[in-house]
């Protein structure tokens, strides 16, 4: 006998609703806890990616007439996509308006003036081995600058090229002590007479270490460097510069329009786009290519001409407005007009300004011979460098200069363009130089990143040695020299420095 127990239909449906209820309960609570973990996530990466970035200003910028007297806001918003240089930067940074209208003038080729002196044995010794390797892959960047762009190719380089590792750990002090002394705005010294040439200096070091607004360490350094110098181009219609009245200006807007257009090539290499950087690399270039003197060739002070007042042309300024453009046309932006006949202009300039000796003095009849290594320098980027000037100039610079940190030979504005003449040669030209700076130059530098107060009052082939003062701005750019002249051996590619 077996008893059965029987539900009820009440209670069998009452039991499926409950069963109903509980399944459609757990749906909701599952599709809850997945959109609650998908909130969470997205929180999350919201605070890895943002930076913080400083506010972003767009305008149509005023009249060149309109002198600015409020320091340009900082913009960053990065989207994937006649007298000699003296120790003083009040000396060494010593109108022409920028026309939206203007009728662009085509770029025509001067004839060449330069003479080929035929080979020279000692001139072959140079660095085709090191040329002709694989200059690695960073996107498309012009050959010359591809090395600087990971640790092992810029370690590789260094020690083939002589150097230490001790050099590159300077090259990191220096970078470190920039970034501790930015201003909120993305400049430097910002009460300072020239600010925006400081800043473009430590930007130039920056870049020659290939740090980019996605580097891990120096990223918003470099990100907020880069929109400060944009914004002064912008709201000053394409001219880089702190006070517009003092005609040494020329110097700040041929540094920063270098540090700029070099900006944008290793950013558009990694689909950056910072807002406004292509119109103010166009703009400063084409000021600058605008403000080039018709009658000698050469660059002067505050862009003015001959015939008008004020006028002077030097190879001191020429020589920072020959680097700007080679770094406008690195950039392959359009509408930067006459880059070419410009540059065969201001060579042929500086080739004026060279004696028999094969010295390049400040100017063609008056000035020490220091600029040498710069008009040596502006002929290898620009393609002249196994012609008869360049040879010249690379013998006197051989048998003539010293470097001793701890003594008057000490001019770190001549020698920040020997070294890099004299690497693009190679042989017994950079090994010698390279025994001469290299040591000396590391043991100057202090625990904080920067060098020391040089040896004060002494020449150096005539010149007093530069910025031995010992106030913040001269330590800024002495550091930004000495870091520019370790950077050397992996800044850019000697072989490819035509590029």
């Amino acid at each position: 006998m077996s008893l059965h127990a029987e539900i009820s239909q009440e209670a069998k449906a009452a039991l499926a609703a409950q069963q109903r209820v509980s399944t459609i309960s757990s749906i909701i609570i599952s599709i809850l806890a997945v959109l609650l973990i998908g909130l969470l996530l997205y929180i999350i990466s919201l605070a890895v990616v943002v930076k913080n970035p400083p506010e972003l200003i767009s305008y149509n910028p005023p009249s060149i007439a309109e002198e600015q007297t409020k320091k340009p806001k900082t913009q960053n918003n990065v989207q994937r996509k006649p007298t000699a240089p003296t120790p003083n930067i009040a000396q060494v940074i010593s109108a022409n308006a920028f026309d939206n209208t203007a009728i662009p003038e085509p770029d025509l080729a001067v004839t060449d003036f330069a003479m080929d002196f035929g080979a020279d044995e000692e001139f072959e010794e140079d660095w085709s081995d090191l040329a002709e390797e694989d200059a690695g892959s960073w996107g498309d960047l012009p050959k010359s600058m591809k090395k600087r762009c990971s640790k092992e190719d810029r370690i590789e380089r260094l020690l083939k090229a002589g150097g230490v590792e001790k050099s590159e750990d300077a090259v990191l002090r220096s970078l470190d002590h920039f970034k501790r002394t930015q201003e909120d705005n993305g400049g430097w010294y910002d009460q300072s007479p020239y600010p925006v040439a400081y800043t473009g200096m430590a930007l130039l070091c920056y870049l020659g270490h290939c740090e980019t607004p996605t580097s891990p360490e120096y990223g918003i350094t470099v990100e907020k460097a880069i929109s400060y110098l944009v914004n002064v181009s912008m709201k000053n219609e394409g001219r880089l510069g702190s006070d517009f009245k003092n005609k040494h200006w020329t110097y700040e807007h041929a540094i920063c329009t270098y540090a700029i257009a070099e900006a944008y090539t290793l950013c558009s290499k990694q689909n950056l786009e910072i807002p406004n950087l292509e119109e103010a690399v166009r703009r400063s270039a084409n000021y600058l290519i605008d403000g080039q003197d018709d009658a000698s060739g050469g660059w002067g002070y505050g862009y003015i001409k001959k015939g008008a007042e004020g006028y002077h042309v030097d190879t001191s300024v020429s020589c920072w407005q020959l680097q700007a453009i080679k770094a406008a046309k690195y950039t392959g932006i359009e509408g930067i007009k006459k880059i070419d006949s410009s540059a065969a202009k201001g060579l042929k300039y500086l080739e004026a300004s060279q004696r028999d000796s094969g010295a390049v003095h400040y100017t063609p009849v008056i000035g020490s011979p220091t600029m040498t290594g710069g008009a040596v320098l502006c002929w290898q980027q620009w393609g002249k460098g196994t012609r008869g000037p360049a040879k010249k100039g690379i013998r006197w610079i051989h048998d003539n200069i010293t470097f001793d940190y701890n003594t008057a030979d000490s001019d770190l504005y001549a020698h920040y363009y020997y070294g890099q003449a004299l690497i693009n040669v190679g042989g017994k030209y950079w090994s010698r130089y390279n025994e001469l700076f290299r040591d000396s130059l590391i043991n100057a530098q202090l625990d904080d990143g920067t060098y020391k107060q040089p040896a004060d009052g002494g020449p150096i082939n005539g010149v007093a040695t530069t910025f031995a003062a010992n106030n913040p701005q001269s330590i800024h750019y002495r550091t930004a020299l000495a870091t520019l002249m370790l950077e050397v051996y992996y800044r850019f590619l000697p072989g490819s420095a035509t590029n």
